[in-house]
């Protein structure tokens, strides 16, 4: 297992949430481990091998309590400092074209956009901030954002926590699946860029 897990893991469910939250509410949490995470705790709580024990219940509540709360200070971060942020003329991170991009794209993908970038690395990320500068309704951004996080925040660690208790040693693989997540999680990401590359310009 790699070090970086190792020693998040060694905090426990408080190393699990801290991460997890930081990912969601956080714009430099988009460089953390997520998924990596998550899928190396549910294999641990299947195998409970070496110094670090953990309960699949624990990680879940972790898990969905990190991801519910930073979701929401992510929203409010976006929605109190986004726009100062992007107003910056000669920004190359946030430029003014990008909210209007992200205003257009939560009008057009509705609130189900919330959902779904749950399950997509970087971008889950951004997603609640941008939410919080576009003036997403917050109602709407909660019920969908919530739904989410519960499904992916308990259908990970689960899944891999499964297959773990019926592949002996899977925990020495661990490196291989997760690249294997990231790659696929990839594609859907890859494919809305090549679609707006193709796409016609007015």
């Amino acid at each position: 297992m790699e070090h970086w897990i190792d020693v998040i893991l060694g905090f426990s469910y408080v190393g699990i949430f801290l991460v997890v939250f930081a990912e969601t509410g956080l714009l430099v949490g988009a460089a953390l481990p997520g998924d990596s995470l998550l899928i190396a705790a549910g294999i641990v709580a299947a195998n409970q091998k070496g110094n670090v024990h953990l309960d699949l219940g624990g990680v879940i509540v972790a898990v969905v309590a990190g991801a519910i709360l930073g979701s929401i200070v992510g929203y409010f971060l976006g929605k109190r400092w986004g726009p100062a942020i992007f107003s910056r003329q000669h920004s190359r991170l946030f430029k003014p074209e990008y909210r209007v991009r992200a205003e257009e794209f939560f009008a057009k993908e509705g609130p189900k956009s919330v959902m779904l970038a749950r399950f997509i690395p970087f971008v889950r990320a951004v997603v609640p901030t941008l939410a919080g500068v576009s003036n997403m309704d917050f109602r709407q951004y909660t019920l969908y954002s919530v739904v989410g996080a519960i499904v992916w925040g308990a259908g990970l660690p689960a899944l891999a926590y499964y297959v773990g208790q019926r592949i002996p040693d899977l925990d020495h693989y661990i490196l291989l699946i997760i690249a294997v997540v990231i790659v696929l999680s990839a594609i859907p990401v890859l494919l809305k860029v090549l679609e707006a590359r193709r796409a016609p310009r007015i």
